[in-house]
């Protein structure tokens, strides 16, 4: 929650007009950017059987979100948004050119593409968690990971100006319990400081950017 708070934060500072949620699962950062006063539609891709509607989120009450049956395609009209949110979503999708085409397609010149918890391909958690035979990201078939280059690179491909561009998340940040709980304050600000240290930083979970969608990309590219 520390994080997706700070995101939100992060947006919020922009005062951004209307938001697309791309790829918002369960629906905790569409809830998060409402409740900080934002506007927010959200979007996900479940697969063939989708209704191709807006449905309901189980966890969020009165939050709908367009459940799409397409991987691509977006059901909205060109220049539609101010900005765009991939949070944990741009790694997992089968075709990311594509993808960024469409996402391109429906914000509108200048707009802003948020993108946080692309996973990198030197992390040293990443690497544990292989090795011990937990989840790691590689696992699906069309699981990316990402380095500070590849990711500048796959935006400026399409014609986006890289805002911000940086390493996040040094130390893990699911742990539960009280005692977690209790420590949270002090990991996050750990965390938080770790991931600004040079070179340290380049065996972080995440990269992460900010970057702005080209003038007159509100057609396919």
């Amino acid at each position: 929650m520390r994080e997706y708070e700070a995101i939100v934060g992060r947006i919020s500072a922009d005062r951004p007009g209307r938001i697309l949620d791309w790829g918002c699962g369960w629906g905790q950062m569409t809830y998060l950017l409402r409740r900080a006063g934002l506007d927010v539609d959200a979007f996900d891709y479940v697969g063939p059987g989708a209704p191709n509607g807006m449905v309901e989120l189980q966890l969020f009450a009165g939050v709908f979100a367009y459940a799409s049956s397409d991987p691509i395609r977006l059901p909205y009209s060109d220049a539609s948004y101010d900005a765009v949110l991939s949070c944990g979503v741009l790694e997992h999708v089968e075709d990311p050119d594509a993808s960024l085409e469409e996402l391109k397609r429906v914000v509108r010149p200048g707009g802003t593409f948020y993108v946080y918890k692309l996973p990198n391909r030197s992390s040293y958690l990443e690497l544990i968690a292989k090795r011990l035979g937990l989840h790691y990201h590689g696992q699906a078939v069309h699981d990316r990971l990402y380095t500070i280059e590849s990711a500048r690179e796959l935006f400026v491909r399409h014609g986006f100006e890289v805002l911000e561009l940086g390493y996040a998340n040094m130390l893990p940040l699911t742990l539960t319990g009280r005692v977690a709980s209790a420590v949270t304050p002090a990991v996050w600000a750990s965390n938080r400081g770790l991931s600004r240290v040079p070179w340290l930083n380049h065996v972080a979970t995440n990269v992460q950017l900010v970057a702005r969608s080209p003038s007159g990309s509100s057609t396919r590219g």
